[in-house]
């Protein structure tokens, strides 16, 4: 549903705003807030960083035990939705594959937000990265290993196979085809 020239509205049970060229910072959780593994939380941060450059800008994103933040830009054909079923579906098969398990790991929906145009990225990053610090995991972002800010690690995409303990590649080294 249009509710501008340039934004669009659409809902299941959270409302979701969509408007080109925005950042967005988005959050999702595990199903019924099940607590990852580290390797599964290895999983997700590659499979986020394999996103960048490819489907959008990925400024901050940071994997909690039961849940993800995000904030990114996505590319012009590409929508938020797009990317976070690409990221939920081949992160959730890769786990359930590690994990020798079945059925659903991520919630269905996520929560999203556009950032107002006011709102500083890299302040809104720094609010992310300090999530683990708030949690009482580490004392300082830059211990938690779960954690990539673009203007602090660099704009490197998903880490090759062979310096990663997991890649967010299939097991026949080639991602799933965009779609």
């Amino acid at each position: 549903m249009p509710i501008g020239d340039d934004t669009h509205a659409t809902r299941r049970h959270l409302p979701h705003l969509t408007k080109p060229g925005r950042t967005y910072f988005v959050t999702y959780s595990t199903r019924d807030r099940f607590v990852m593994s580290p390797e599964s939380r290895t999983i997700a941060l590659n499979c986020c960083l394999h996103e960048h450059m490819l489907t959008c800008w990925l400024h901050t994103v940071v994997i909690m035990p039961d849940h993800v933040h995000m904030l990114f830009v996505p590319h012009e054909q590409w929508t938020v939705a797009r990317i976070m079923r690409r990221i939920k579906g081949v992160s959730a098969r890769l786990i359930n594959e590690r994990l020798q398990a079945k059925g659903p790991v991520w919630e269905e929906e996520s929560f999203d937000r556009i950032l107002r145009s006011d709102e500083d990225v890299n302040r809104k990053g720094d609010y992310i990265a300090n999530n683990p610090v708030r949690a009482g995991m580490v004392a300082v972002p830059e211990e938690y290993p779960w954690l990539w800010q673009e203007w602090r690690t660099g704009d490197a995409a998903c880490p090759p196979p062979d310096q990663a303990p997991i890649s967010c590649l299939s097991t026949n080294g080639k991602m799933p085809p965009l779609s």
